[in-house]
């Protein structure tokens, strides 16, 4: 077993590691890349070991086990033993064909003339208040909209879909309170209920099901025979609403955060607009909204950097440090939004990778571009807060004036 040089355990973070990880990341990766938590698990940090166990035969997404020690049986337990993300085939197979025709670039560019409304509307108010919460008023308010359009929530309950979002997501975290788990076990019920009465009155309206709506392909798509079940399709709606709108809200409050850092980027993408499609890629590369990924390895698997990891053994992939790594990225703590190539992995790689990539580009794209171009005089306006999880990477509150 290789000795750890570092004193690190992720089951023991703190804010400080949440507020800025790098430092720390980048120092494992150096100095222990396979590095070993207390409880048996790994934690790795090097792109091309990261990379490997996403594209691994021998690895599982299962997370009935883990999932049943850390939560019991409990509507959280039911929620991420259900989701298509923590599953294999040929489960994940028949879940993601089915959202697959609905996910194609070809139709959700289509969704361009959508998106590009919602964020000018959205332009035009901020304009009207000079300064504020680029969260509040911007950041959760597009992937609101356009998850509410998928999945046919009424406007009445999509101001509680971040909170509910946030709440299950944040009892992934690696050290989790009861606090936290009683606000992720009700925000599960709660829109799960919610969920269930709007699938109700959609199968009961089957004539005016489009198809290429979302909803629509859960509810009435069949492959080989098979549909999904109520709970699986309740499930998996959750799911859609925290994989597309955490992480978008995430990807433009810290795209927004990384050109106030780096002023030099932000006159860069001011002067030449057209750079907006590597500036979001490097964006989501910097800061990607997911920080830490987990597999289970089912065989003996040896990674690139020689190490090994030995079956059974719970893996968990550090994307934040991947992404920095100086094998892989020239200058990796520097911005540079013309970067090319920039092969990050913040959509993940392999089987599991994100359906909703081409989603969340286009409206990073329209979103970002279309803010910096309206407000060329964007500016920090206070104190900002960070999202207080670990796996996830976003903010709580940016404060910014125009």
């Amino acid at each position: 077993m290789q000795l750890n040089r570092i004193n690190f355990d992720l089951n023991s973070i703190d804010q400080q590691f949440i507020n800025d990880p790098f430092p720390l990341l980048a120092e494992l990766a150096r100095h222990s890349p396979l590095h070993h938590n207390l409880d048996g698990s790994v934690f790795l940090t090097r792109y091309h070991d990261v990379r490997h166990v996403y594209r691994s035969p021998h690895m599982s997404s299962d997370k009935q086990q883990a999932f049943g020690d850390k939560f019991g049986k409990c509507p959280l337990y039911t929620h991420h033993t259900t989701s298509l993300i923590f599953n294999d085939p040929p489960y994940h197979t028949i879940v993601r064909k089915l959202l697959a025709a609905a996910f194609t670039p070809r139709k959700l560019s289509q969704m361009a003339p959508l998106i590009e409304d919602i964020v000018d509307k959205l332009l035009d108010r901020l304009e009207d208040l000079k300064q504020f919460d680029l969260i509040d008023e911007f950041a959760k308010q597009l992937p609101t909209e356009i998850i509410s359009f998928m999945l046919g929530i009424p406007h009445e309950h999509r101001e509680k879909l971040r909170g509910f979002s946030l709440a299950i997501l944040g009892a992934l975290d690696p050290v989790v309170s009861q606090e936290r788990l009683d606000a992720g076990n009700a925000a599960v019920e709660e829109f799960g209920d919610l969920l269930t009465d709007i699938i109700g009155k959609r199968r009961a309206q089957k004539s005016d099901a489009g198809a290429g709506d979302v909803l629509d392909a859960l509810i009435f798509g069949e492959i080989d025979s098979r549909r999904l079940t109520d709970k699986e399709l309740v499930q998996n709606c959750i799911f859609l609403l925290n994989a597309g709108h955490e992480t978008t809200t995430s990807l433009l409050g810290n795209s927004i955060s990384v050109l106030l850092d780096f002023p030099d980027q932000h006159k860069a993408l001011l002067a030449n607009p057209e750079l907006i499609t590597p500036a979001v890629e490097e964006f989501l590369r910097f800061q990607s909204p997911l920080q830490i990924g987990n597999r289970q390895a089912t065989a003996d698997v040896t990674l690139p950097s020689g190490g090994v990891i030995k079956k059974g053994t719970y893996i968990h992939t550090s994307i934040g440090a991947a992404n920095r790594d100086p094998s892989v990225f020239e200058n990796p703590d520097q911005v540079d939004i013309s970067r090319s190539p920039n092969k990050h992995i913040a959509f993940i790689t392999g089987i599991h990778v994100c359906l909703g990539a081409t989603l969340a580009r286009i409206e990073g794209q329209i979103a970002i571009g279309r803010l910096v171009r309206r407000f060329p005089k964007l500016a920090a306006a206070g104190p900002a807060q960070m999202v207080p999880l670990a796996r996830f990477r976003g903010y709580n509150r940016l404060p910014v004036s125009v």
